[in-house]
């Protein structure tokens, strides 16, 4: 390929088979480092090739175990700073510590602001990543930020599965809470179906907790398309399943970009009245949590794609909406 001998791809260890399918689409090797650990848990890194004057992109999500992919994410930019990279761009699929983006109550950290510093401080030059919890964290950052979108990839694997439903009309794209309307609502116009909305109540004493409360909207008979970015502990989207067949709905599914599905979530989704889940590969999926309603689309051609422009310095907002 004409023009990327200057760039190097390097992966951390949260997601290295997301890093191998980026490199696959660039026909391009993933650079060699070694990760290590001391005997007391700290963590070493070993570049074992120059990256003099080179475009260095590090692919490493933020996912579980969080703490240590993060720690292990700035000290890959700050060996490349020290090595002399021309350039030490941050891909992350996923950015963990992005829900708490605000003070909901008295004396609260907010996170996401945190992260942001730490990786500017690292020595990163740009952040790429996809699906933000809410899209205002890009102004925590005072370095560029590409905030890529899985939700078209998505949105295309639904309309070609559920073709059938689509022209009749008998598909509602749903969003789990009122904060999720507008991504909801780009997912409806692409499918150009009806939209509607769970209103919840969510517990601020007890993290990953929500009830739902009411369905806005008509979904009775209509397969229903829950739209969300993240799925956690999955208590949102198997209650608003629930609430959602309990209102006549035909089927219930969920889209969502990133399959975090931590603790209780694969549980809560065995016995939930979810059919069928669709999710990108922006995080691992261990073994235990694959399961038969669960479909992953790879978003390694989008970020492929972008870490291409951003090397050579070409626009990538048109890669904003797929």
């Amino acid at each position: 390929m004409s023009g990327v001998k200057d760039l190097k791809i390097f992966s951390g260890t949260a997601h290295p088979d997301f890093a191998k399918r980026v490199c696959d689409e660039l026909s391009l090797g993933l650079s060699s480092a070694r990760h290590y650990r001391f005997s007391d848990g700290e963590m070493g890194l070993s570049i074992d090739e120059s990256v003099r004057g080179s475009d260095v992109f590090v692919i490493q999500p933020t996912s579980s175990p969080a703490n240590d992919n993060l720690m292990e994410l700035l000290i890959m930019v700050d060996a490349f700073k020290r090595a002399s990279a021309n350039r030490v761009n941050v891909v992350m699929p996923y950015f963990g510590y992005a829900r708490q983006d605000r003070k909901s109550k008295p004396r609260e950290p907010i996170t996401a602001k945190l992260v942001a510093n730490l990786l500017a401080n690292s020595g990163a030059d740009r952040v790429i990543t996809a699906d933000l919890h809410a899209g205002q964290i890009q102004g925590f950052f005072d370095i560029p930020v590409d905030h890529l979108t899985g939700m078209p990839l998505l949105a295309s694997y639904v309309k070609e599965k559920y073709e059938a439903d689509l022209k009749r009309g008998d598909v509602v794209v749903v969003s789990p809470d009122v904060g999720g309307m507008v991504r909801a609502r780009r997912v409806a116009v692409a499918l150009k179906s009806d939209l509607a909305v769970v209103d919840k109540r969510r517990s601020y004493e007890v993290a990953n907790f929500c009830e739902a409360m009411d369905i806005i909207g008509e979904v009775k008979g209509k397969t229903a398309v829950i739209v969300d970015d993240i799925v956690d502990t999955a208590g949102t989207v198997c209650n608003a399943a629930n609430a959602l067949k309990e209102r006549g709905c035909r089927s219930v599914v969920v889209c969502a970009t990133h399959s975090v599905l931590s603790g209780p979530a694969m549980k809560r989704i065995g016995a939930s009245a979810i059919d069928g889940m669709i999710f990108a590969d922006t995080v691992p999926l261990q073994e235990h949590k694959r399961s038969d309603r669960i479909t992953r689309i790879s978003m390694a051609p989008l970020f492929a794609e972008a870490i291409l422009r951003v090397h050579s310095d070409r626009s990538v907002s048109s890669l904003f909406e797929g």
